[in-house]
């Protein structure tokens, strides 16, 4: 990741957030239809599980830090599982920093889908790391996912999804719930861990704060009176939206030229 002094800020109700560019990061989800990716954002972001389900065709998130007085922001692209474009899933690809490709236990096929996306993944980032002689690592999770099911719904088993990550110390193998919120956390911790951001970004180690407290977010003193002792502090920005293709396959092209090593991506403006 590169060290600029850009900065990028994010307008949100009545604060202004100013995020370095360096500490700006996209995390990317992946995976076939119904395997669980929206209920492991949503664990992620609000520590819930919607029993019902609702198909994804897309959604863009965003959550900011203060750890230790510096401003951190984390956007997450929660994909679609059937992936109607091809273009556009290598565009999510090309823009991610950290990636989660998950699957379903109990399903054989969602599997094979994330072994082919991993496969795909290590090729278009190798392909754009060729062309902008970029060396940084690739943090990604392979998250098998409703392990709360009876073992005789088990379609993969254990030592087939560790396998898969066994030559690559950037990429760990997770059996997760998202519904009983198993390993969820750890999984997180981990990834973040192996992009080498604070793990203070995990859902468990820092304070949720609500956008009221905006305006004094960002400030290097900021504290709550009764948390005292700790020092990070994450907040979800509201009405975001995802910036536009247009914007990603700029941001993309600046690299490749090497005319902007920024990692400055377009405003999210708050509608």
């Amino acid at each position: 990741f590169q060290d600029q002094a850009m900065m990028k800020t994010m307008s949100g109700g009545s604060c202004n957030l100013n995020v370095p560019a360096k500490n700006s990061y996209r995390m990317v989800v992946l995976g076939a239809s119904r395997v669980g990716k929206s209920s492991i954002v949503s664990r992620f972001l609000n520590g819930r599980f919607e029993d019902q389900y609702t198909p994804t065709i897309e959604d863009f998130h965003r959550k900011v830090y203060n750890i230790r007085g510096d401003m951190y922001q984390l956007d997450i692209l929660d994909t679609s599982g059937n992936h109607p474009f091809p273009a556009m899933r290598r565009l999510s690809i090309l823009t991610g920093d950290v990636f989660i490709l998950v699957f379903s236990l109990d399903n054989r096929e969602s599997f094979d889908e994330v072994k082919r996306l991993q496969k795909q993944i290590l090729e278009v980032k190798s392909c754009l790391k060729n062309k902008t002689k970029e060396s940084a690592d690739l943090p990604m999770v392979i998250c098998g996912n409703k392990n709360d099911h009876s073992e005789i719904f088990r379609k993969v088993r254990t030592d087939e999804g560790e396998n898969l990550v066994s030559s690559d110390e950037n990429c760990a193998y997770f059996e997760v719930s998202a519904k009983k919120n198993t390993n969820v956390d750890e999984m997180f911790y981990v990834l973040f861990s192996m992009a080498k951001l604070p793990h203070e970004m995990s859902p468990s180690l820092h304070r949720k704060i609500s956008i009221q407290y905006g305006d004094t977010f960002q400030q290097k003193s900021f504290r709550m009176r009764r948390v005292k002792d700790m020092d990070a502090y994450g907040m979800i920005s509201p009405f975001v939206r995802r910036p536009s293709v247009n914007s990603d396959l700029k941001y993309i092209k600046s690299k490749v030229l090497r005319e902007g090593q920024s990692r400055e991506r377009e405003k999210c403006t708050v509608q």
